[in-house]
């Protein structure tokens, strides 16, 4: 029986290996990440969320003198982190009030949830710690193995930071959120508890220095999120995105219309219309994606990211 191979592969077999492992690597990746982007699309209030803890998770790991793996694999954990809430009824991930106790009890089987998720996925080892362990807590009240101290591997300890922060600075529908100096001071009466003490110190700096300020209320590098005059701040700017172009709140289907402002910036100003159920449709940002897996790919080969995953 014949066997067909491409012929850059008969003409340069290891160049064209190296290709293969390369493009088969970054299809992986860029897969759980658009997976990703979808799991949070359904909660209107986490516009940007998985962006944002995933940048201050790779600002903090730098920070930390971690090498370029580690911050790499970090970074991506930090996209990933939440894609078991695609388990979580809508009743409980889009509620407009604080969770009971019941409802809370649910919420924490996310981290379970997307482990069991990606059972069989060749990265699902390089992203584990960061999904099931992101909610763990240096004092052992953490969820869900109540693991505490060095026991909690390095990449939860830095995501879950991360991930609290962004929730303290962001909107929901019963509360605002709150300043970054506030959220920093919250982290600081937490250190050793509810956050890693080394880490958060380094945080705390990154906070004092403001390197932290053109992420916070951001869903990518220096586009704010926009407030829908009936929500709040639900609106994401894509970077590609131009004026005459529309927006749409996924809370309540307003539409928005982009114009230029004076500054350069867009802005979006309400139709008074709402946006039928096709454009309503939650569409995964393929340039956003693209461009983390490239930033990854500077730091790490990716095939690395599968060295040492079982095929």
């Amino acid at each position: 029986m014949l066997r067909w191979l491409p012929l850059k592969r008969l003409l340069h077999p290891a160049s064209a290996r190296h290709s293969g492992r390369h493009d088969h690597a970054r299809d992986l990746l860029s897969s759980l990440l658009v997976m990703a982007w979808l799991v949070e699309a359904r909660d209107p209030y986490t516009g940007g969320h998985l962006w944002r803890v995933s940048r201050y998770a790779e600002l903090l790991a730098e920070a930390a003198d971690l090498d370029d793996a580690d911050i790499a694999r970090i970074s991506i954990g930090g996209f990933l982190h939440d894609l078991g809430k695609i388990g979580i009824p809508d009743a409980v991930l889009r509620k407009p009030a604080p969770l009971t106790d019941t409802e809370f009890e649910t919420m924490r089987t996310h981290p379970e949830a997307g482990m069991r998720m990606l059972a069989g996925h060749p990265l699902a080892t390089v992203v584990r710690p960061a999904i099931l362990f992101h909610h763990e807590r240096p004092d052992g009240d953490g969820y869900p193995r109540g693991l505490s101290g060095d026991a909690i591997p390095v990449d939860a300890r830095i995501v879950g930071l991360c991930d609290a922060f962004d929730a303290m600075t962001s909107s929901r529908p019963y509360r605002a959120g709150i300043p970054v100096g506030a959220a920093l001071e919250r982290i600081r009466e937490n250190l050793g508890a509810q956050f890693d003490k080394r880490l958060g110190t380094i945080f705390l700096e990154l906070g004092a220095a403001g390197t932290l300020n053109h992420v916070a209320g951001h869903s990518d590098d220096g586009i704010p999120l926009r407030d829908c005059v009936m929500c709040g701040p639900t609106l994401v700017v894509r970077r590609e995105d131009r004026a005459g172009g529309h927006l749409y709140c996924r809370n309540c289907g307003g539409e928005y219309a982009l114009s230029s402002a004076a500054s350069g910036d867009l802005q979006a100003e309400p139709t008074g219309r709402v946006g039928s159920a096709k454009q309503l449709v939650a569409e995964a940002d393929s340039a956003l994606i693209a461009r983390l897996v490239q930033e990854t790919s500077q730091r790490i080969p990716l095939p690395r990211l599968l060295e040492d995953v079982p095929a």
